[in-house]
């Protein structure tokens, strides 16, 4: 079978579920309760100083972080459930060629992932905006600044949910994979770094902010190369697994 046709038939199983729905619920509900947050938080003093300035404002939008950890539960549900329910079967019967079906299967969530990325981030940033319109401050985020959250978002999507995928090839099994991705993508970093503060710069909290323009500790083009990193590796990992495996 031709491999874009491999790539579409992914994508149809992807969206013809409620699963894209809910993601995006979950998207609009985190921009409504930052739109709040821009329109009613106050410090003590009652002044609004997370979002008197451009960076402030753009650290609000950058949602590259939250991508990364929605993308990847989105990832890992989205392959491991195939698994849990045996549809992969016929997946594998289409294509024979296992890894032929994975990457097919990667590049399929990749999409949507970097698709929910775009979209989260356009929803966050629309809603700092909408939300500023109740104060007294103006959007100072300029567009090349609103672009590379954008970017960085999209980016983040897309990697956060390859490696969700992987992780999911990998274990096969729902709950198993979201509690892989949140323990590798929330839980294991904070306890890297306090065990070796090196890695402070390369967990992929850093490296979305540096992706988004709002740290410095690494380029963005190392941040960009280290994030495909952390999806590449779970991704190898899940497809060598795949391809091994006798059964199902």
């Amino acid at each position: 079978m031709n491999w874009s046709r491999i790539v579409r038939a992914e994508l149809r199983k992807l969206t013809s579920t409620r699963m894209p729905l809910v993601f995006l619920v979950v998207l609009g509900v985190i921009g409504a309760a930052t739109a709040i947050a821009v329109a009613v938080g106050t410090d003590m003093d009652g002044s609004k100083t997370f979002i008197s300035t451009a960076t402030d404002q753009q650290s609000l939008m950058a949602f590259a972080g939250n991508a990364l950890v929605i993308a990847g539960l989105f990832g890992a549900i989205a392959v491991a459930r195939e698994y849990a329910y045996g549809t992969v079967v016929l997946t594998f019967l289409t294509t024979p060629r296992r890894p032929q079906a994975v990457l097919a299967q990667y590049a399929a969530v990749f999409v949507a992932g970097s698709v929910l990325g775009l979209v989260g981030a356009g929803i966050s940033a629309g809603s700092v905006a909408a939300g500023l319109t109740m104060t007294d401050f103006g959007f100072m985020v300029s567009a090349a600044d609103l672009a590379q959250v954008l970017a960085a978002s999209t980016l983040a999507g897309g990697a956060g949910a390859v490696l969700g995928a992987g992780i999911g090839a990998f274990v096969r099994n729902t709950g198993g994979a979201v509690t892989g991705t949140i323990l590798l993508l929330v839980i294991l970093p904070p306890l890297a770094v306090q065990m070796a503060s090196e890695t402070a710069s390369w967990v992929p909290g850093t490296l979305t902010y540096a992706a988004s323009g709002l740290e410095n500790v690494v380029s963005v083009g190392a941040a960009i190369v280290a994030i495909a990193l952390w999806a590449f590796v779970p991704a190898a990992i899940g497809l060598v697994s795949v391809t091994r495996r006798d059964v199902v």
